[in-house]
């Protein structure tokens, strides 16, 4: 399962990467995916909504297993605000 989020985490990279930040895939345990939002993500109002109505959205229409999509924050602020 974890083969089949990454696969699904590289076909939307690009478009997040377009922006300045990138998706890293932390892990999938019982049907919880956990990511590390990085770079202009990093604190950007607009990475949740990022997270749940695009990357949680393109994971569970792939990987119907997948209950969650939740981020592991443990990075501080991006200095930069030019994000998504």
């Amino acid at each position: 399962m974890k083969d089949r989020v990454e696969q699904v985490i590289n076909r939307i990279r690009p478009a997040v990467q377009m922006d300045g930040g990138d998706i890293q895939l932390v892990d999938v345990v019982d049907g919880l995916v956990k990511v590390r939002l990085v770079g202009a993500c990093v604190g950007c109002p607009s990475s949740m909504m990022t997270l749940k109505m695009g990357i949680e959205r393109a994971i569970r229409a792939e990987v119907p297993e997948i209950v969650s999509v939740e981020a592991v924050d443990d990075q501080p602020p991006a200095a930069s605000t030019n994000c998504c």
